[in-house]
């Protein structure tokens, strides 16, 4: 185990380090010249050199790139240009609102394995056609459509829910409720079809013959044989919520993460960008950490195998 730790960690700098270098490649390939577009365009020329030599654009590229993995190693992405802070502090600060919206999604989504445990295990009926119909319709909806939807329900009609900025559990309901619905129509889907797929083992089968009810059968044996794309695919879409975040913040105003990122990348603010791109490639990396040592307690063999 402790060697295929080794490796996990590992592959996640490796992750990280392609993140950070493509952020980089990015950055330099934006047509115009950074330096001009940070001063305006009443800059003069001794003021635009100035500031290429202050920002290393005067270095050739591989000395720009070494010079930016030096500072990556140090945390240091220098200053915000716009705000005048230090880019990683800004992103940090802006980060527990994100986390925040992040985990009021997911719990909402543990509907779908409630959902799709009661469809996989009547496949077939009424009961199985209508969630699955009900999970097509929500995965098919584009987020920012299901986001203004609720905010002209909710908040215009009904007017029983804010429809942007924080501060009270009211404020989160809507941006969550937006934000897991796509995810809710695909664990609901996922959990559908391997519990399907368990309902036929044998061992599912023994279990019924002992007399045990429908309940126990789904709940003892079923669900946890079920578990693993499960996991697999949870884990995932947990990191992706928090590009979906993007969208959804800006809708609603949350002051997040993702209304920082497209802020800095509307100012071409690019030291928030790249400190962002790091914040996010790490979260990312420690969840697939996370949901591969989950393997091990749920599946036995997967231990065997790694220890």
């Amino acid at each position: 185990m402790t060697r295929y730790l080794l490796r996990a960690l590992g592959s996640g700098l490796f992750i990280i380090w392609g993140a950070v270098t493509l952020v980089f490649i990015i950055v330099r390939m934006v047509p115009g010249d950074q330096a001009t577009i940070l001063l305006g365009p009443d800059a003069t020329t001794e003021e635009v050199e100035a500031l290429r030599e202050e920002l290393g654009l005067n270095a050739p590229l591989p000395v720009q790139y070494g010079l930016y993995l030096l500072k990556v190693l140090q945390l240091d992405f220098g200053d915000s240009y716009r705000f005048g802070q230090p880019a990683l502090e800004l992103v940090m600060s802006r980060l527990p609102a994100t986390i925040e919206l992040t985990l009021a999604a997911t719990a909402i989504a543990l509907l779908g394995l409630v959902l799709g445990a009661l469809a996989g295990s009547r496949p077939g009926s009424l009961r199985d056609r209508g969630i699955s119909g009900l999970a097509l319709t929500l995965q098919a909806m584009p987020t920012f459509w299901v986001g203004i939807m609720l905010i002209l329900l909710f908040s215009l009609e009904l007017q029983l829910l804010p429809s942007s900025g924080t501060g009270s559990w009211a404020h989160l309901v809507l941006p969550a409720v937006t934000l897991a619905a796509p995810f809710i129509a695909l664990l609901t889907r996922i959990t559908r079809s391997s519990v399907v797929e368990t309902m036929s083992e044998g061992y599912v089968q023994t279990a019924r013959s002992k007399g045990l009810s429908e309940r126990r059968v789904l709940t003892g044996h079923v669900m946890r044989n079920s578990s693993i794309p499960i996991v697999t695919i949870f884990g995932l879409q947990v990191g992706a919520l928090l590009g979906g975040a993007v969208i959804v913040e800006n809708v609603f105003a949350w002051p997040g993460l993702g209304t920082l990122l497209v802020s800095a990348v509307s100012n071409r603010d690019y030291a928030i960008v790249q400190a962002g791109t790091l914040v996010a490639a790490t979260i990312v990396v420690v969840l697939n950490l996370t949901v591969d040592l989950l393997y091990a307690q749920l599946d036995p063999r997967i231990r065997l195998v790694r220890s």
